[in-house]
């Protein structure tokens, strides 16, 4: 008898479809959120205006191939990219890798939290001339936050599809005040130097959004379309997210400003920023606690919905609240790297290796550990975490797809011609 847990997580009924453009609006709303904005300006201060605009359309078209590759597999499967996990490292196996996403996503959701109160109370501050501290807001957000998660994708779909046009048109406002003080040709023809290179700024663009392309079968196994995955990574990451970086680097041409929020308020954008900062972190926090709760719930699939959701929510609003998340940073960042690899084996697997066994009934003969699996994503790990520290190689000039690369090709190579290695449901 299946737990109400295993039944979202394992098996998706008819009513529970949707088109994917309502995936996509969820996925879209992640780029307007103010790492995306953030994201945009630091590129565009790092880089001459050519090299920039040649980072922002190689690091949508790699984030939109990686996210098409993993949504599709989550139309083609129905199953979250936790189960997914299990399915390619074994029931035993995943429970690392998952419990490092739940940790990683948590973690983000505590940084984000803490980014959204110290927006907000410096927009009341130069909209009301108030000084309110950060702690009540840090609570408040949170428990918004937690509530639309534990009511699951619908609640988070429906907030998506509210936000989206308000949020386009916030931006699109952003980029005609910026048009009317400097033309596009203006723009162009800016010069600047640079402190990185386009490889550089590709890496920092796709480092930054890339977690949530890996972990796009969450919301894509809801589509009706079989074709929905490849959709919702193209509009996301090709269309909104390039327009979003787009308009960032432009507006901070125009504004000369260093930092987001300086620059919204000198384009006269107050309280539409407001829709930036609030609506934007919400639906992207709800979407990290969401896939945090599927990770927890694929590795303790007896655990209760609302419990995970809860004790997950309350660790990142305390570790907002407690104010360690500048030292803590740094380890979600490393720890992000090392979970990134798991893409080239999933992919490898579902595409190559093992179609067959991904679908509703994935786990029912699954393997206890794969050792391949293992084997791939402690090479590409490594190879993530510490290329640039403690030797420095590249194939394709940025690091973390050098990494999914690596994992693919010797995930392959084992399963291919190290039977002995072989989890035993091949």
């Amino acid at each position: 008898m299946k737990t109400a847990n295993q039944s979202e997580s394992m098996e998706i009924t008819p009513s529970e479809l949707v088109a994917w453009p309502r995936i996509a609006a969820v996925s879209a709303m992640v780029s307007f959120s103010l790492p995306s904005f953030i994201t945009g300006l630091e590129v565009y201060q790092a880089l001459t205006i050519n090299d920039a605009l040649w980072a922002l359309v190689i690091g949508s078209i790699i984030l939109t191939l990686i996210g098409g590759a993993m949504g599709s597999i989550g139309v083609r499967s129905r199953l979250s990219s936790y189960v997914l996990v299990r399915v390619a490292f074994g029931d035993a196996g995943a429970g690392i890798v998952n419990i490092a996403f739940a940790i990683s996503l948590i973690g983000w959701f505590g940084v984000n939290i803490d980014l959204f109160s110290n927006a907000v109370t410096r927009l009341i501050s130069a909209q009301f001339d108030l000084v309110v501290p950060e702690w009540p807001i840090d609570i408040f957000a949170g428990l918004c936050m937690v509530i639309t998660t534990l009511y699951g994708f619908r609640a988070i779909n429906i907030l998506a599809s509210l936000m989206v046009p308000i949020l386009a048109i916030v931006t699109a406002m952003m980029l005609y005040n910026s048009i009317g003080a400097m033309s596009i040709s203006e723009y162009l023809s800016v010069e600047k130097s640079a402190s990185l290179t386009i490889g550089d700024g590709v890496s920092a663009i796709v480092g930054v959004i890339i977690i949530g392309s890996i972990i796009l079968p969450d919301i894509t196994r809801f589509s009706k379309q079989k074709s929905g995955g490849l959709h919702t990574a193209f509009w996301a990451y090709m269309v909104v997210q390039l327009f979003v970086l787009f308009v960032s680097g432009f507006a901070a041409t125009v504004t000369q400003e260093t930092e987001i929020l300086s620059l919204m308020l000198k384009l006269n954008l107050g309280f539409a920023a407001f829709f930036i900062v609030i609506a934007g972190s919400w639906v992207l926090n709800s979407l990290n606690l969401y896939s945090a709760r599927l990770s927890v719930e694929a590795t303790f699939p007896t655990w209760q919905r609302k419990i995970i959701a809860t004790i997950l929510g309350s660790a990142g609003v305390a570790a907002a609240f407690l104010d360690i998340l500048d030292v803590f940073i740094s380890f979600l960042s490393f720890l992000s790297d090392v979970f990134v690899p798991v893409a080239g084996v999933i992919i490898v697997d579902a595409f190559l290796i093992r179609p067959h066994i991904y679908g509703s009934k994935a786990l029912k003969n699954n393997a206890k550990i794969s050792l391949p699996a293992f084997i791939a994503w402690l090479a590409g790990a490594i190879f993530a975490g510490f290329n640039g520290v403690l030797f420095s190689l590249s194939v394709s000039g940025i690091s973390v797809i050098d990494a999914i690369i690596l994992t693919g090709v010797i995930y392959t190579v084992l399963m291919k011609y190290a039977p002995f290695l072989r989890p035993k449901t091949i």
